[in-house]
């Protein structure tokens, strides 16, 4: 039997064998694509290239670190010379590249070192989980090939678990249109030097490119992102930038994905184009591929075809339990054929869910048995009630936030009410606008218990410069008591946790479609330990 098949029949392997004749055509395209990404026989065999020479820099795309833990953290980068050509201007064939991480900036006190193989497979990509670190301590690390030497990253180990820890500084960003402005606000999060970044998603625009009106126009007209290469050329577009590259360097991130990762407002295998699902799992597969590529993460979040296991949880000491959510793999097509509807009754189904019947177990699972001061949601979508509608008698709700599936949020309220779990913050991004508001049980009553506390992270550019409040938003803030604040400028925001309080500082800035915007705090806002309530710092 040749190797080709004998994969192929690995694959079915994975398979239920006694309903093999029956098995979907969705779980065939999932076995096939998993294969295809591997499979370590001869599909992919290749001589390593032995003495790489470049003509250009192959760091073009910079370094990040992600994901940390006590002991480590993932290095990443892409071997790349020519990264907007297909390959990455890179042959079809595995080179090695070395690794070092130093106690020192200079690199002059090396602590940990090795070799790794990027493969063609993965775009010559590289992910290096790194162990045997001190806990809470400033690292840094540098990537060498063929001669060049990458650009030095610093990443952070988190503290040990369950020890005290007096201060964590967190950034909270997303939604970086490349064609809507200048990512200034990465260098603001550069200089802030956090102990870790949450990206919520929206990393890259799906759509098409080369908009006469953009204030940075793509390098001409560039369609809508289908395959791999689609795929692979935003992601190197978008890291080209420098001010991206220097916030990736300055401290490790967690990332997450939303919708534009992959097709606007997609839901499980449910695209607004309606795709059938095995096509639109085709799609799925190459997106994700593209995303892990391009991404500081784990090998456990090396895609399985159309299938990513996204949602995770980290641990800083004993002060926060860090649930990474999913809220796209998993959930149903979105009521009323989605967008923003006025009274759509199928928003209120008892079936609706966000996370799917697995990850909400996991989750409330982790209520009861990982006990932190703070129990932060890190995730895409608002959480709370947003109606849009300045108009008192009137509603208008986003199907795709969790105003669409509400007993999905009832549920988890419920869960977080049983397991008596306090001190819940919940980081969201997705709607281009900064807020801040208390999750009440009952929204519609402002006497109801708080849950917890939702900050929402504006963009980084997209929908341009935006302005800071106006009528219209102050309508909708009365209707809403329970939102505490509002903006719609870009940014990002600061998050400084201690036993005693969480405060975030909102940064924005005063312009993005211009390069050198401005960088203020718009608003600093506290929760105290034990107070689910928003107060001014």
């Amino acid at each position: 039997m040749s190797d080709r098949f004998a994969a192929c029949r690995d694959v079915f392997a994975h398979l239920n064998v006694d309903r093999f004749a029956t098995v979907s055509r969705r779980t065939l395209l999932r076995g096939l694509s998993a294969s295809a990404l591997t499979t370590t026989g001869s599909f992919f065999t290749r001589s390593l290239w032995g003495a790489p020479a470049f003509l250009a820099n192959p760091f073009t795309l910079g370094v990040a670190s992600g994901d940390p833990t006590p002991e480590g953290f993932v290095l990443w980068t892409k071997v790349a010379p020519n990264p907007l050509e297909r390959g990455g201007g890179m042959p079809a064939r595995p080179v090695e590249v070395k690794w070092a991480v130093s106690t020192r900036d200079n690199m002059q006190q090396v602590v940990r070192e090795g070799t790794t193989v990027a493969h063609p497979e993965l775009g010559h990509a590289v992910h290096v989980e790194v162990d045997q670190l001190e806990p809470e301590r400033d690292y840094f690390y540098q990537f060498e090939i063929g001669g060049e030497r990458s650009p030095v990253g610093r990443s952070r180990t988190l503290p040990p678990l369950g020890a005290p820890v007096r201060q964590v500084r967190i950034g909270q960003v997303g939604c970086q249109s490349y064609e809507d402005g200048f990512f200034t606000a990465y260098r603001g999060v550069a200089d802030e030097q956090f102990d870790f970044v949450f990206h919520y998603g929206d990393y890259i625009y799906e759509s098409r490119m080369g908009r006469s009106s953009s204030p940075r126009a793509a390098a001409g007209e560039v369609g809508e992102a289908f395959t791999l290469d689609d795929y692979r050329y935003r992601y190197s577009l978008y890291q080209l930038d420098p001010d991206l590259q220097a916030a990736h360097a300055s401290a490790p991130f967690v990332v997450s994905f939303d919708d534009h990762e992959v097709s606007n407002d997609w839901a499980g295998f449910w695209n607004e184009a309606g795709a059938l699902a095995e096509v639109f799992a085709l799609r799925r597969a190459a997106a994700f591929q593209a995303w892990y590529e391009h991404m500081p993460v784990r090998k456990a979040q090396l895609p399985h075809g159309p299938d990513v296991q996204m949602y995770r949880r980290l641990v800083v000491g004993d002060l926060i339990a860090m649930n990474v959510l999913d809220t796209r793999q998993f959930r149903l097509p979105p009521a009323c054929g989605g967008d923003y509807k006025r009274n759509c009754a199928e928003a209120f189904e008892t079936r609706r869910t966000m996370l799917g019947e697995t990850q909400e177990g996991w989750l409330y699972d982790g209520f009861k048995t990982t006990r932190h001061l703070w129990t932060m949601l890190a995730q895409q979508v608002p959480m709370m009630r947003i109606d849009v509608a300045p108009d008192p008698s009137r509603s208008i709700l986003s199907m795709d936030m969790w105003d669409g599936a509400t007993a999905a949020r009832d549920r988890l309220f419920g869960a977080i009410e049983d397991s008596k779990t306090g001190n819940v913050i919940v980081l969201s991004g997705d709607i281009h606008s900064n807020w801040a508001g208390e999750l009440k049980k009952d929204f519609f009553d402002e006497r109801s218990a708080t849950l917890g506390v939702e900050f929402i992270a504006t963009s980084i550019t997209t929908n341009g410069d935006g302005h800071d409040i106006k009528d219209n938003d102050r309508k909708r803030m009365a209707k809403q008591p329970y939102v505490k604040f509002f903006n719609n400028q870009r940014g990002y925001a600061c998050h400084i946790v201690t036993p005693a309080c969480w405060e975030v500082d909102f940064r924005v800035l005063d312009k993005v479609t211009v390069p050198g915007g401005r960088i203020s705090t718009r608003m600093s806002l506290v929760v105290e330990n034990g107070k689910s309530a928003i107060a001014q710092a």
